[in-house]
């Protein structure tokens, strides 16, 4: 069987490792893949905002099965159209993607159906903004509409800080801003709870907590990702329950009632508020880096997984994992999540000895004269699967030294609320 996977990031790798294990897979393209994926599948430079372009080469080489990894593609619509082709894909659909694509329909869907989740209101310009900000409580939390890498969200401690979000949003910092997003800050432990569907029925695909600041303790600016553990310390039989009753499955009905059903993976960020769940936001695709973190644990066969969502039998396609704890850690360049340089040659690589549950991901890279090169803020992804969360960072951090890489950073302290030092 051939398949394609649409993306260049560390998910995308993991997807592709994954599948690269599977007998029954004989070719793995990727669009436009990394140098970790062009060892093991053939990267396709391709312009993914042509669709048309995309779906020639898939029926010239005769693809079965092609799985969207970022949100982009999926909120533009390349679900609809290659389905339009004939052509088998996996991920949701331009209408159940606004879960992402827009904050505010999300917000609503939640009003709406009694999903819990932050007060909130919408706002269109700067000056109503601003004058609803000089009467509210702080800390507030201000978010770009659209998509924004992860990035669009200000926590604001008082008004001076506010006023730089608003303006900054509305000035076309996260692309064009026709409204913005400001609700009430919750206090709380996040969590990322993940399922996946196939339209008709939904199972669990574990769960995952990630470190979004760039700096130790949680500090600094957001980024797309630090670093993650799976599983959360939060999960257990009474939360799930609550997750699955109070906002999975208002979601699902939702979607139904506008005409549609969802299809693909779906990751709730959640704020676990005295035991619990409100809704923060909803992604359509798997997290970068939970991604990695939560892909070395499945047991069951991923093809047989998505090949199954994609013909409505999920139902009869059980979903196992291992019983261990997994950790990533997230190699950056030097200046993530600002400023940094480009085609910075990675040395080393093959001085790192991986063991059976050990994995090197890559994300901002390129193979070039067969070198590895960094081209982006966030590199490499490093894994470990272990007995507990201690020796799974112990074992990533020996193998980051043993790159010595000068030219990155990653955070020493990932998992630190689930470590007992």
């Amino acid at each position: 069987m051939k398949v394609g996977i649409i993306g260049s990031g560390g998910r995308e790798h993991a997807i592709c490792h994954k599948l690269s294990t599977i007998k029954k897979v004989k070719q793995l393209y990727c669009f436009p893949g990394n140098a970790g994926t062009a060892k093991i599948a053939q990267n396709i430079s391709i312009n993914l905002d042509n669709f048309n372009e995309l779906k020639t080469f898939i029926k010239l080489n005769k693809i079965d099965l092609i799985i969207i990894g970022p949100e982009k593609p999926l909120v533009d619509g390349i679900v609809d159209f290659l389905e339009e082709q004939n052509i088998q894909v996996f991920g949701p659909n331009k209408v159940a993607s606004q879960l992402e694509g827009s904050k505010i329909f999300t917000k609503n869907l939640c009003k709406k159906y009694n999903i819990p989740t932050a007060n909130f209101g919408i706002f269109k310009n700067i000056n109503d903004a601003e004058q609803f900000l000089k009467k509210t409580k702080y800390p507030i939390v201000i978010k770009a509409d659209g998509l924004a890498s992860g990035k669009g969200v200000y926590i604001c401690k008082k008004l001076e800080e506010a006023k730089i979000a608003v303006n900054e949003i509305f000035k076309g910092k996260f692309g064009i801003a026709n409204n913005l997003l400001i609700e009430e800050f919750l206090s709380g432990e996040e969590m990322s709870y993940f399922i996946i569907s196939d339209g008709k029925t939904v199972k669990k695909f574990d769960t995952a907590q990630d470190h979004k600041r760039v700096s130790e303790g949680d500090l600094g600016k957001n980024t797309g990702g630090m670093g993650a553990y799976s599983p959360s310390r939060l999960i257990d039989v009474k939360l799930d329950r609550k997750i699955l009753s109070k906002i999975i499955e208002p979601t699902i009905l939702g979607l139904k009632e506008m005409g549609t059903s969802y299809k693909g993976f779906l990751y709730a960020g959640l704020m676990i508020v005295g035991g619990e769940p409100y809704l923060i936001e909803y992604n359509v695709r798997m997290g970068d880096p939970e991604c990695q973190t939560i892909l070395p644990k499945l047991k069951s066969d991923l093809l047989e997984i998505f090949l199954s969502c994609c013909n409505e039998k999920l139902s009869e396609t059980q979903i196992l994992w291992h019983n261990k704890k997994s950790l990533c850690i997230v190699m950056c360049s030097n200046g993530y999540p600002d400023q940094f340089k480009k085609n910075i040659l990675i040395e080393n690589l093959n001085k790192i000895k991986l063991g059976v549950n050990e994995y090197c991901y890559h994300a901002g890279t390129a193979l070039i004269d067969d070198k590895t090169y960094a081209i982006g803020g966030r590199v490499l992804s490093f894994v470990s699967l272990s007995a507990n969360f201690s020796s799974a960072r112990t074992q990533i951090i020996d193998s980051i030294k043993s790159l010595n890489w000068n030219d990155g950073f990653y955070r020493k302290d990932i998992g630190y609320k689930v470590i007992d030092e």
